[in-house]
């Protein structure tokens, strides 16, 4: 349902935006935990800011009716989402439960060296990401047991966690498999192959300079000092002895890995990952059921949907042996549906396209161009809340601007992807940003400043487009 809405002027259609980002600032700056309005403050900010939006468009003469649907088709547009996300909390309380993630962070803790691990879990979340297409799988997966690593090795857990956002999205960004990469040139007008050769460019500096970071940060950390191993030691022993600890355990999510890689729908591997948990469970971790609950069908189904709590001494390992399930996962979804309530109701008035209109009007110059992209597809990252229309709606509006300033169309691909796909996850009420909050349990403003990759990406772009690094022209025709 397309929507034009020619009364609506540009100071109207910041309304909304600049109540968000005022509320939100309230909220970061004058509260320490970001608790003004409790636990579900972001959805309420999220809610109010639709509200005003919704009156704004009846002042406007957009019939209720419009919106309401608007606000519905976005809402149904991520039904599947909603499904991954409740599979998800699903395969973090079996996954613990059954032993694979206690198993990852043992081998992890015996494995790794602290002084590299930060590097390290760059370069997993890279190649997990890489073969799977998938940032969100990649969090789901190595990202939970790398985080819970961290914590053991006395590493901030929002360090781990912008090292595995970092890596994930790498491999979203360039990995053949992912949606967003095809997406990307779709709407830009180009190829895949000739997208993800010309991101290259961009990407690989961004990825050098995120790698020496991490490298920076180890050094400097206060970590566990690893001269004296007794305390990993004891993480060590604890686990083993409270779980069955075996390799034969990653064979659960190399289940997950390997049919994500066959481009398996989502909802069809993480069924798979659950089922063989629970399988895996019963026959690995007999004893684990019991201390949860004297029947093990009412364990296996409090770790599927409720809150579980393993019996242990060790404060260290508190986290990893407690686990959410889908209930855990309720928080993310009410939030994407909140923003998905905002998000459309911002698109029904036709707020999103008078602002991003207006971006369009002010592009003089080729650099203007890409920064008038950039900003598009961060601006639609914040105000629609939705990773694929910060890619499908600059994509289609800006397509033809590149053309008639002779800018070959992967250059509108890579701006795309360079601020589009990336920054999602800088944004706590995005879907993906509440994704990782969700998964990894830890809220985006605490790893915003640790995912190097991700919001050094959009400068690395637009530096290129200044200094006109790898801008590729199109090849006009002698007559």
């Amino acid at each position: 349902m397309e929507i034009s809405n020619k009364k609506l002027d540009l100071f109207q259609s910041l309304i909304p935006l600049f109540l968000l980002i005022s509320l939100l600032f309230y909220n970061i700056y004058f509260y320490e935990n970001n608790d003004w309005l409790g636990d579900y403050t972001y959805h309420f900010i999220l809610l109010i800011s639709s509200l005003v939006a919704f009156f704004l468009g009846l002042k406007n003469q957009i019939k209720m009716k419009d919106i309401f649907i608007k606000i519905f088709e976005n809402i149904k547009s991520i039904s599947t989402a909603i499904i991954i996300l409740l599979l998800v909390g699903a395969l973090a309380g079996t996954w613990k439960v059954s032993g694979v993630i206690p198993s990852m962070v043992y081998y992890g803790l015996n494995i790794m060296n602290p002084k590299v691990f930060l590097p390290l879990t760059l370069i997993v979340s890279t190649l997990v990401s890489l073969t799977t297409g998938s940032s969100y799988t990649t969090s789901a997966t190595i990202g939970i047991a790398l985080v819970a690593v961290g914590i053991a090795f006395n590493i901030p857990a929002e360090i781990t966690a912008g090292a595995v956002i970092s890596g994930a999205y790498f491999g979203d960004k360039m990995s053949p498999l992912s949606d967003t990469t095809n997406l990307a040139p779709a709407m830009a007008g180009t190829d895949l192959y000739s997208h993800i050769r010309y991101m290259m460019y961009t990407t690989i500096p961004t990825y050098i300079i995120t790698f020496i970071f991490f490298n920076i940060i180890s050094v400097n950390i206060d970590i566990v000092n690893y001269s004296n191993m007794n305390e990993i030691n004891n993480l060590s022993k604890t686990i083993n002895e409270d779980f069955f600890i075996s390799p034969i355990l990653f064979v659960v999510p190399t289940i997950v890995i390997f049919l994500a890689i066959l481009k398996i729908k989502p909802i069809f591997a993480l069924g798979s990952g659950i089922i063989a948990a629970i399988i895996f469970s019963i026959y690995f971790q007999p004893e684990i059921l019991k201390s949860i609950d004297s029947s093990n069908l009412n364990a296996i189904l409090k770790s599927v949907f409720l809150d579980t709590e393993i019996p242990t001494t060790d404060d260290k390992i508190v986290r990893l042996y407690n686990s959410g399930g889908i209930n855990g996962m309720l928080w993310t979804i009410f939030l994407t549906i909140a923003a998905m309530v905002y998000g459309g109701s911002m698109e029904a008035i036709g707020a999103l396209k008078k602002i991003t209109n207006f971006l369009i009007s002010k592009t003089k110059t080729n650099f203007g161009l890409f920064l008038s992209t950039a900003a598009s597809c961060l601006g639609i990252n914040i105000i629609a809340s939705d990773q694929y229309l910060s890619i499908v709606i600059p994509g289609n509006m800006f397509k033809d601007s590149y053309k008639n300033k002779n800018l070959d169309a992967v250059n509108l691909s890579r701006t795309l992807e360079d601020t589009g796909t990336v920054t999602s996850a800088l944004i706590p009420w995005n879907t993906c940003g509440a994704y990782h909050n969700g998964v990894l349990g830890v809220s985006v403003t605490d790893y915003f400043i640790y995912a190097i990759f991700n919001w050094l990406s959009p400068i690395t772009t637009l530096i290129y487009a200044a200094f006109f690094i790898k801008i590729k022209m199109l090849i006009k025709n002698k007559s």
